[in-house]
């Protein structure tokens, strides 16, 4: 059996690291001088917007939880490594099971990040930690400098707008529940995104329409690779 996997999980691999290499090249464009004035302005677009919506409750909800430091650091480690460790090991399980829902799985966790990238490239956006009314808890709290380092590196600086947090989240929830009967599993998939959206306000990385909009491409993300699913099958 283990002979029968290798070429595949090659395969998954190389896929994998395209699609993450789509996301590095979206970022080498954008992240320079002028992508960053870009971002800085469109982080005001977005503050003021959340405003005029009613929706910019991001500071008071941070600062509630910034006295409570260790609450703070727990919440900084989830954000660095938990989705997507989550994101990653979800689909990793289903191929080492041969379970059929891999392919379905995988196929929405890329799609996430192609169709976010085209966003991250037109509307660069500056998290909220950037900004005068946010604490950077990530690098005052746990000394985790995202902006600087090898770190910076390895993801995109200027792409809060969708949040990927959000939608690796409900595409992991969709996961865990199309391919379980377990109650707990169950709940805890439901929990998820929820939870997600707390850790990324907490640590000031995204706002609330962009985690909305992360949220919404996660469920189309499920929905769209569901239907190529369907097609492929069909034929």
């Amino acid at each position: 059996m283990n002979a029968r996997r290798r070429p595949a999980g090659a395969r998954e691999v190389a896929l994998g690291l395209g699609t993450y290499a789509a996301y590095l090249l979206v970022r080498r464009l954008v992240v320079d001088e002028r992508g960053r004035r870009r971002a800085a302005r469109n982080a005001e677009r977005v503050v003021a917007l959340e405003r005029r919506l009613g929706l910019h409750v991001e500071p008071v909800f941070q600062r509630a939880l910034v006295p409570h430091r260790r609450l703070c650091h727990a919440l900084n480690v989830g954000y660095v490594t938990l989705n997507v460790v989550l994101t990653i090991g979800l689909p990793i399980a289903l191929w080492a099971r041969n379970d059929p829902r891999f392919p379905w799985l995988r196929r929405a966790v890329a799609l996430s990040i192609l169709g976010a990238s085209p966003v991250f490239l037109l509307f660069p956006c500056d998290p909220p930690r950037t900004l005068d009314d946010f604490a950077d808890t990530i690098k005052e709290i746990s000394g985790l400098d995202l902006d600087s380092g090898l770190v910076a590196q390895l993801y995109n600086p200027i792409a809060a707008f969708p949040s990927i947090h959000l939608a690796f989240a409900v595409v992991t929830a969709g996961g865990v529940l199309g391919t379980t009967r377990n109650p707990a599993l169950r709940a805890a998939a439901v929990a998820y995104p929820p939870a997600v959206a707390f850790t990324v306000f907490a640590t000031a990385n995204h706002y609330v329409l962009d985690a909305l909009a992360g949220g919404a491409l996660g469920v189309a993300c499920l929905r769209v690779s569901q239907l190529l699913e369907a097609a492929t099958i069909g034929e």
